[in-house]
């Protein structure tokens, strides 16, 4: 911040030194001999630039933000015509250019005396010089105008100055509501993520501990290890997954324990393929978003009639995680909409966490519902 202060303090520093040169440059050509000290020292020079800069200012710090920006547009635009009514009874260019007559001496006539007689006037005596037609001899300032001169440039000067800061407080007001509408959506997406993953972590926990409920109910052997099991998975849900992205190897293994968890529920009914390929260590991901299309599959997947088949593959590469679960479509589940509060937060977070990062294919192929995902993964 202080490092941006310092630029915009030189960026406009610079400017002015460059308009307070414009002066000197331009008077600079109307006579010879030129003295910038005189210059420089007269009061109208300083009066001169003092207006411009406190014109600038005033209307980017106050005009602006008190009535344009509020829409007080015909406040403002009086306002405006009042300073311009000053300025064109001040003069500022035209009082300079008067105080400048000591610094930049006239033109004067130095040609050399007539040949001939010294007592002849010149040939061109009682005629006006050729660059003055109107009689006017080189190096005549006329005095004071008994009317009231308009001096054009400090008009002139006038609308440039108001333009040029005009336009850039528009240009610094728009960043600022643009940098204010990103954080605004920033703070909303976290927001709703946020709301999202309250929403998926009962919603899981609540179907794990009917799982285990189940087994409890048919005095199963392994309802101690899927206790267990479960208390892992808590673990990471309560620990872990606040975070907007935990490591990949550790949400992998919450995904390990509740297939375990669902294979002791199911038995042999039931056949599991599920594998893991590539090195998952360093790389992170958002927490539970594998979970919840697994989770899908066995709640969707399983016919207490029919035995079932659910394939689960994870493939890790060094930039991206793909994910195929598959599992069969039963006749009496074909009229169920798969609508569960877990897959459609996950596909919210998705779209919010891996915007252009990601592809979601879901499609239902000979009898079997497919979910193909892949993810671009960063490293820890």
């Amino acid at each position: 911040m202080l490092k941006v202060k310092i630029y915009t303090f030189l960026l406009h520093l610079a400017a002015w030194l460059l308009f307070m040169v414009f002066p000197l440059l331009f008077l600079n050509d109307r006579g010879q001999n030129s003295n910038y000290l005189l210059l420089l020292s007269q009061l109208y020079y300083w009066l001169f630039g003092a207006t411009y800069i406190t014109l600038f200012y005033v209307n980017t710090s106050w005009l602006i933000p008190r009535f344009l920006l509020k829409k007080q547009y015909v406040v403002y635009a009086s306002i405006l015509v009042l300073l311009l009514s000053l300025i064109n009874v001040l003069q500022p260019y035209d009082k300079l250019l008067r105080s400048s007559e000591g610094a930049f001496p006239e033109f004067t006539h130095h040609g050399p005396p007539p040949e001939g007689n010294l007592n002849m006037p010149p040939p061109d005596f009682g005629q006006p010089f050729p660059e003055h037609r109107n009689g006017i001899r080189p190096g005549f300032r006329p005095g004071p105008h008994k009317g009231r001169h308009f001096d054009n440039i400090s008009i002139f000067l006038f609308l440039m100055i108001i333009g040029i800061s005009t336009a850039i407080r528009i240009i610094k007001q728009w960043q600022v509501t643009e940098k204010r509408a990103i954080q605004a959506e920033a703070d909303k997406a976290s927001t709703e993520l946020s709301f999202l993953k309250a929403q998926i972590n009962p919603h899981f926990l609540f179907n794990t501990l009917n799982n285990i409920y189940t087994l409890a109910m048919m005095n199963d052997e392994h309802t101690a290890e899927s206790i267990l099991k479960l208390s892992n998975i808590m673990r990471y849900v309560t620990d872990e997954v606040t975070a907007d992205f935990v490591l990949l190897e550790n949400d992998i293994s919450c995904i390990k324990d509740y297939i375990e968890l669902q294979r002791l529920r199911l038995g042999d009914s039931t056949t599991v393929n599920f594998s893991v390929n590539g090195i998952a260590e360093g790389k992170t991901i958002s927490p539970l978003l594998l979970m919840s299309f697994v989770e899908n599959a066995f709640k969707h997947g399983v016919s207490k009639n029919t035995p079932s088949i659910i394939d689960i593959a994870i493939n890790i590469f060094p930039q991206s995680v793909r994910m195929l679960c598959k599992n069969q479509v039963f006749a009496h589940q074909n009229k169920m909409p798969r609508t569960g509060v877990g897959l459609e937060n996950t596909k919210h977070r998705l779209n919010h966490l891996y915007p252009g990062k990601h592809t979601l294919t879901i499609l239902e192929q000979n009898g079997f519902y497919i979910v193909d995902l892949q993810i671009q993964v960063d490293n820890a």
